[in-house]
């Protein structure tokens, strides 16, 4: 490769970024006339696969029913293990602890342990490691921990669909969420199925969505989605977002434009072009530093890729098969993968909900 053609890679591959990676991807990316399934080996990163508590080093760690998943910029994990009503951290070595809660249901605020969540779901972290948890059901609050392990209440309290600022907005089972470069947060609302955008102040406004569930494209409120969920975004500002009960992937531009990338709207798992393929319960999406996304399929129990130009490939997981075997891709097998990233290197990490274990998918080139 010659040093111009260097640079342009590196350049292209900065232009993509996402709270949930943090990489430039620059490892070759199997195409998708290939087999994909075949690119990639799946282990267990941390977990013994026992549904307990318990911090510790790789498989002497116990979640139970982790999901919401983000990578910081030392390539630390965070993981919402909700059902322990905790934050988890695992460095890049395996070493699990525990980031914040107590494991009481509860919307307490303060350090570490003295803090409560009722539902934490989905997280993000922004530019100066401040983690954003989605605390969904009956919470329906959006929680702050500073790197310190701070937690504090940044929104919400109360079901409902009220914008304005901090603890006087409502939401109703925010689920997904995303953070810019600006800082702006983006919260999927699942139950008046909308798109809210947070301000560093804690301004909450509507961003898409009309409140009422569909699956239009359209602009802003002309838009409308159905449980919406996982999201991630690009370097360009673009939002995506798993429709999870549409069955599709769908992409938000900053202008609020929104746009179906992938899935027919049936049930299914096929491959192919975007608009012919199809998903079983599409829960969480990132995206690597080549503009590749990546997508739980929870239903179907399989690892889905999106390619640049819209191209769905199975990477790993059997669809239908519910199972915890590592190995290739293609014999790999998932019990609702409900999370996931993708790091610096391109390595991809998922919560596998059901298995209570964080797997990794390494690529083989």
């Amino acid at each position: 490769m010659t040093p111009k053609s260097l640079f342009l890679a590196l350049a292209c591959a900065l232009l993509f970024s996402c709270n949930k990676q943090t990489g430039t991807g620059l490892k070759a990316v199997a195409s998708d006339a290939q087999n994909p399934a075949s690119s990639y080996t799946v282990s267990t990163f941390a977990g013994s696969g026992i549904a307990g508590f318990a911090d510790g080093t790789g498989t002497a760690a116990s979640f139970n029913h982790p999901m919401g998943l983000a990578i910081d910029s030392s390539g630390n994990l965070y993981v919402a293990d909700v059902q322990n009503l905790r934050i988890r951290k695992i460095t890049p070595n395996g070493v699990v602890t525990t980031f914040a809660g107590n494991g009481q249901r509860g919307s307490a605020n303060g350090v570490d342990t003295v803090a409560e969540f009722y539902d934490p779901v989905r997280l993000a972290i922004d530019a100066t490691g401040n983690v954003y948890v989605t605390d969904a059901k009956y919470n329906n609050m959006i929680r702050k921990i500073t790197p310190a392990g701070v937690v504090t209440t940044f929104a919400g309290g109360g079901a409902g669909t009220v914008n304005g600022t901090g603890t006087a907005a409502k939401f109703d089972d925010p689920l997904g969420i995303t953070v810019n470069v600006n800082g702006n947060i983006y919260v999927s609302d699942a139950i008046y199925p909308e798109i809210r955008q947070l301000t560093p102040q804690a301004v909450v406004t509507t961003f898409a969505g009309s409140g009422a569930t569909g699956s239009a494209d359209g602009t802003g409120a002309a838009a409308s989605f159905f449980a919406p969920d996982g999201m991630c975004r690009d370097g360009y500002g673009n939002i995506y977002l798993a429709d999870a009960n549409n069955q599709k992937i769908r992409k938000i531009t900053p202008a609020a434009v929104v746009t179906t990338i992938a899935g027919t709207g049936a049930l299914g798992s096929s491959d192919g072009p975007g608009a012919a393929a199809s998903f079983d319960g599409p829960w969480d999406v990132a995206i690597d530093g080549l503009g590749y996304l990546y997508v739980c399929d929870a239903i179907n129990n399989t690892i889905r890729r999106i390619s640049p130009s819209d191209t769905v490939a199975t990477i790993a997981g059997i669809a239908g098969e519910q199972g915890s075997a590592n190995g290739p891709g293609s014999v790999a097998t998932f019990s609702r993968p409900a999370g996931v990233v993708v790091d610096r290197s391109g390595n991809i990490y998922v919560s596998d909900a059901y298995n209570n274990v964080i797997r990794k998918l390494t690529p083989n080139n």
